[in-house]
């Protein structure tokens, strides 16, 4: 039986990875959600099934800071999916520059002192998200509670971070369902279009949605792309997280007409896409075989192979000039980095959703003679602790 105590008065401490505050309690580390740097708070105690470390989540604020605020929405503490809608939005990214900092100083032995930059200037961190994943609780769209696979009703309203069309669609979905998912595509129309998939069929809307980017000048071929993806497929979240990431790797490769591109874990060929319209020779890889097909469809000048990156980059080019890489959270590992040195880029692009993994990867690409010229952090997950970001590496003279 647990002998936890049911909740703990404690002085809060830094920001951690995870959107977690640092406590200690009779010199154990205690894991806060909820909480400020610097605040005293009364938290619960949730997990307690590590001996090294606990987590718990804020019951009662006794001094709070001045950047706590009313979350918007009224489940927030109890949902899994927002870490800080307690946090003014801009104090927001002021704790994902820490943390990025943090993790790139401990993981990769990188100064950085960049700043967290937002999608939009105007964001207010509502209505971004166009992809929603649901369960089904009392008749109503649900979301899972946080370190729990209980289910949380959203609000009547609808989920706040969900983009307002596909909250609509998924109230008219979750009847006699378990699960849903919702995907809204040309979120900044007027008219966006909405597919909904209810346990794995089509409920509403199109299967296959298309995607473009808004118009940029480091973007030229954007204005005239689309990208066919699936309800149920993977595209960036954030109604211009696409447009954001698209213009911080292409700015940074600054490709040339005539090179060759390698896109890994490419999904339908977003940066392919791009990369083809400056006029470079591009193959890609991609886990998903529906994902990988798509690719060959929007971007039918290049070739795409469909399989774990490191088993298929032996069968791609062995010289390239470009690499892009945009692997999952877990980061893409020594023996992917090794591929990728091995083909010897003039520039990488690393697209990354995890710091940790990110400065892992740059530790690693360093023992091979890459090192960043820059690093970009942006907020494309407003009232989360999520972070993406994009680090632009060159070979050293030594290894050039």
């Amino acid at each position: 039986m647990s002998t936890r105590p049911a909740v703990l008065d404690l002085e809060l401490g830094a920001i951690a990875h995870g959107g977690f505050c640092v406590a200690r309690h009779e010199g154990r580390v205690v894991f806060v959600r909820g909480g400020l740097p610097g605040e005293r708070v009364r938290a619960e105690v949730i997990d307690d099934s590590k001996a090294s470390h606990w987590f718990a989540t804020v019951s009662e604020v006794l001094r709070a800071d001045e950047h706590r605020v009313v979350p918007p929405c009224p489940v927030a503490q109890r949902c899994g999916g927002c870490d800080f809608q307690h946090v003014d939005l801009a104090f927001q990214r002021e704790l994902k520059r820490r943390v990025v900092a943090e993790q790139l100083s401990r993981g990769a032995g990188i100064d950085w002192d960049g700043v967290v930059e937002p999608a939009d200037d105007h964001e207010n961190g509502l209505g971004w998200r166009t992809r929603m994943r649901y369960g089904v609780e009392e008749d109503r769209p649900a979301l899972r509670a946080f370190r729990s696979h209980d289910l949380v009703p959203v609000p009547a309203d609808g989920c706040p971070i969900a983009h307002p069309a596909g909250r609509r669609a998924a109230e008219t979905a979750v009847a006699g369902a378990e699960q849903v998912a919702v995907a809204v595509a040309g979120a900044t129309t007027a008219e966006p279009t909405v597919g909904v998939l209810a346990d794995g069929r089509r409920v509403a809307g199109p299967v296959l949605l298309a995607e473009s980017l808004d118009h940029g000048a480091p973007l030229a071929g954007a204005q005239r792309r689309t990208w066919k993806v699936g309800a149920d497929g993977f595209w960036q979240v954030h109604t211009r997280a696409a447009t954001v990431l698209a213009e911080a790797v292409l700015g940074g490769l600054a490709p040339r007409s005539g090179e060759r591109a390698l896109d890994l874990y490419c999904g339908v060929g977003l940066f392919a896409g791009l990369l083809a319209d400056a006029g470079v020779q591009v193959e890609g890889v991609e886990i998903s075989r529906a994902a990988a097909g798509l690719a060959r469809r929007n971007v039918p000048g290049a070739r795409f192979l469909a399989g774990r990156t490191d088993r298929m980059m032996p069968k791609l080019w062995h010289r390239a000039d470009l690499v892009v890489l945009d692997p999952p959270r877990k980061g893409a590992g020594r023996k992917v980095v090794g591929q990728v040195a091995a083909v010897r880029p003039r520039a990488v692009a690393h697209v990354a959703c995890d710091p940790a993994a990110l400065a892992r990867d740059l530790s690693l690409f360093a023992e091979q003679g890459y090192r960043p010229v820059s690093i970009r952090a942006f907020d494309l997950f407003p009232m989360t602790h999520h972070i993406e970001c994009v680090a632009v590496l060159r070979a050293s003279e030594r290894q050039s």
